[in-house]
């Protein structure tokens, strides 16, 4: 038995409302329904590790995750956190349809790990830099309360907004107009969550285009299995198209890259887990395709996860880590300080950083 041999993991349900409800073209959310497991290590290392499911996206319930990382303990507990990565393919093997869980699980253990090995965990990545700058959401809002959101994330100092659409195009393209104008000099990506269908993607970016008004990018237009329709947008548009739900695993986007399917992918360890993450990142790198980091309804927990994540590795062109700034409170501390649409990493001594609230 050694240092980091997994002593103790227990799981719970973690639930963080919204100020209001967050609207995406699949769907509402009006608080976040996730699940912590905590991993304690023989030297008394404690890692955190978060689910965060959302049916219309990964398939998954909190329900269904609460059971799935129940499952996970007798598969952890006596194993060594240094084998983390056997340990995750095991997990996935068994769970391969609760990849929330699974994230979780991998984030646990490489917390409580670099914890024991006294690094954190952007370093343990490769440390290509200790900060990541992040954009702020907003979701299918009427103009005028959008354009209110879009002054307050101006004034807290973001330099990118990510805007809800994939609704009506009327209504979408209104969104989008008023969240311009309080904010001119803003970059504006845009996200559909599957709303469109190829032609109306297109009439989308036309309309605006038409008014001047460029999206730096439109993530997931389509529906996630409509491969054709992808590369349809992708090839009549200059506007870079990312894929989101498409890009659920390494192979769905070595597909996406030799059909010449989109030219952005947009990773979430959420979807795919860290293991997988970084083969997609690997497979990106080789076609020279632009990175994104998303996420879900995640805490301040599984978004230092993903700050640390994308800080060792670097060369991420668009990061979407902002839910923690939708959330009324957040059961966590450290992970990173925040100055404005930063997230510095440099203050953290060893793994994610992150202590849990009194």
């Amino acid at each position: 038995m050694s240092r980091t041999t997994i002593k103790a993991v227990s799981v719970e349900p973690l639930n963080i409302p919204f100020p209001e409800p967050f609207n995406v073209a699949t769907g509402s959310m009006a608080e976040a329904r996730n699940v912590l497991i905590t991993i304690k290590l023989e030297d008394g290392s404690v890692g955190y590790g978060e689910s965060a499911p959302f049916p219309p996206s990964t398939g998954e319930t909190q329900e269904t995750a609460l059971a799935a990382a129940q499952g996970c303990i007798q598969l952890l507990e006596g194993k060594d956190a240094a084998n983390w990565r056997a340990l995750s393919k095991l997990i996935l093997s068994v769970f391969y349809s609760q990849r929330t869980v699974c994230a979780a699980a991998e984030m646990a253990m490489l917390d409580a790990l670099t914890r024991s090995y006294g690094i954190p965990l952007y370093v343990f990545f490769g440390g290509a830099s200790s900060s990541v700058e992040t954009d702020m959401s907003i979701g299918m809002a009427s103009p005028e309360h959008a354009y209110e959101l879009a002054k307050e994330a101006i004034a807290r100092g973001m330099t990118r907004i990510k805007i809800k659409v994939g609704g009506k195009l009327e209504d979408d393209i209104a969104r989008v107009e008023a969240i311009h104008k309080a904010g001119p000099h803003v970059g504006l990506t845009l996200d559909a969550n599957q709303g469109y269908t190829p032609a109306e993607a297109l009439m989308c970016l036309d309309e605006l285009i038409g008014r001047k008004i460029r999206p730096l990018m439109l993530e997931q237009p389509v529906h996630k299995y409509d491969y054709e329709g992808l590369r349809y947008v992708t090839q009549h548009t200059t506007v870079p198209v990312a894929a989101d739900e498409s890009a659920a695993n390494s192979a769905e986007v070595a597909h996406l890259l030799a059909m010449e399917a989109v030219n952005v992918i947009n990773i979430k360890l959420q979807k795919c887990g860290i293991v997988d993450a970084l083969e997609i990142a690997a497979l990106c790198r080789v076609k020279h395709i632009p990175l994104m980091i998303g996420a879900m309804a995640d805490s301040r927990l599984a978004t230092s996860a993903s700050a640390h994540f994308v800080a060792g590795l670097g060369g991420f062109s668009y990061i979407d880590l902002d839910s923690p700034m939708l959330m009324v409170s957040d059961p966590f501390t450290g992970g990173y300080e925040q100055k404005g649409a930063i997230y510095d990493l440099a203050g953290i001594k060893s793994g994610l950083g992150i202590e849990r609230k009194p």
